[in-house]
């Protein structure tokens, strides 16, 4: 079972800005290839960093207001949100070593 919670528009404020632990939002559309590398390895760190960070994915498509506040161009982005704020931003598909340490340094 994921704990990868998908967020909307609508649910972004109570999911993410007002979240208590370190928020990961994975942006992604269906169509977009690099973001289907980049979901398991988002599924692993959901598993692995349970209790320390909240993982989530807001689908692009579906959701146009979020990732246009958040100045989302090219897609998969993800951000990382403490306390509201976005504090660390990797942009396309990434290792997963490159996801964990950017997660390590804000622990």
């Amino acid at each position: 079972m994921s704990s990868v919670t998908a967020v909307t528009d609508a649910s972004f404020q109570q999911e993410v800005l007002t979240s208590e632990l370190l928020v990961l939002v994975d942006f992604w559309a269906p169509w977009c290839g690099p973001c289907r590398m980049v979901a398991p390895i988002v599924d692993e760190l959901a598993a692995q960093y349970a209790g320390q960070v909240k993982v989530v994915k807001l689908n692009t498509d579906d959701n146009p207001g979020i990732a246009s506040r958040y100045g989302i161009r090219s897609i998969p982005t993800l951000l990382l949100f403490k306390a509201g704020q976005t504090i660390d931003t990797v942009v396309g598909a990434v290792p997963k070593t490159t996801l964990a340490a950017t997660l390590e340094k804000h622990l």
